[in-house]
């Protein structure tokens, strides 16, 4: 796998392509330094939001050459154990995003996101706002 990888996820890839200024320095950094890590479902959440024309075309460049994981059988298993495990303790993920944190557990890598709620996630390494 990607050394140093990070998924990038949603919400931080939203704010990159509308041009935020923090957002767009750091994952400029992590395409120039081919550190990107991207998986389905997260590219289906952007063609989702798309809203203008031109948008899919960008969104198409920006996946070009980037790295991509997908997620296996097993690890939709160990999905499911995380998301019973997180429930049992009053923790409600959307599936999408359990899914994206264990993926980054099991691929020892970091998650880039916006999104407070996976900071609820055992163990999860988070990339630095």
């Amino acid at each position: 796998m990607i050394k140093d990888g990070v998924i990038v996820d949603t919400s931080v890839l939203i704010d990159f392509l509308k041009g935020t200024e923090k957002a767009a320095k750091e994952v400029t950094k992590l395409f120039q330094t081919n550190r990107v890590v991207l998986t389905g479902i997260i590219i289906a959440e952007l063609m989702q939001g798309i809203r203008k024309a031109g948008e899919e075309e960008r969104i198409a460049d920006l996946l070009t050459g980037v790295n991509i994981l997908e997620i296996s059988t097993p690890l939709w298993i160990e999905v499911g154990r995380l998301s019973s495990s997180l429930s049992r303790k009053g923790i409600n993920l959307p599936l999408t995003d359990t899914a994206i944190a264990e993926l980054a557990l099991e691929n020892n890598l970091t998650l880039y996101t916006f999104d407070k709620h996976f900071t609820q996630v055992p163990n999860l390494k988070l990339y630095p706002l």
